[in-house]
């Protein structure tokens, strides 16, 4: 009787584990997407700035909003990798957007738009590709045709 216990416990632990991984990559999936819109609006934001003496309180709550996002993206790539059991490698990738992020407001507030315009863009253009990769299946190496490649990867 203990041993059809421990089976079943087994049994309903990996039907857990499996059930939250698809949530963890379907969150993670949007918390991606939320960042990546948030940039862009920031992109759009600072257009405002340059033509519009309200743009400054926009561009100012975008990058509220757009920080939050960033921590958003790191909670969910850990919620994906720990109890959904998926890679640890797009919590490297959250991390490195949490601190390009924090650099972007430190750069915003001391206002060197020298770096700060091209360090966005940047951000940008590595969100999208982040998001990308997770709705192709790369970044779990499935790469856009769904298969493996030829050393198994």
């Amino acid at each position: 009787m203990t041993t059809r216990t421990t089976a079943t416990t087994a049994t309903t632990t990996t039907a857990a584990t499996a059930a939250a991984a698809p949530r963890g990559a379907r969150f993670l999936r949007v918390a991606v997407a939320l960042q990546t819109l948030t940039i862009l609006l920031q992109a759009v934001s600072a257009g405002v700035l340059l033509s519009s003496s309200h743009g400054e309180l926009l561009h100012g709550v975008g990058a509220r909003v757009m920080y939050g996002a960033s921590m958003l993206y790191v909670l969910a790539a850990v919620l994906a990798w720990r109890p959904g059991g998926g890679s640890p490698r797009p919590i490297a990738y959250a991390s490195g957007f949490l601190v390009l992020a924090s650099a972007q407001v430190v750069l915003g507030i001391a206002h060197v738009p020298s770096v700060h315009v091209p360090l966005g863009v940047l951000m940008f253009g590595l969100s999208v590709l982040v998001l990308a990769r997770q709705y192709t299946g790369a970044a779990d190496g499935r790469g856009l045709s769904g298969g493996s490649g030829p050393d198994g990867l």
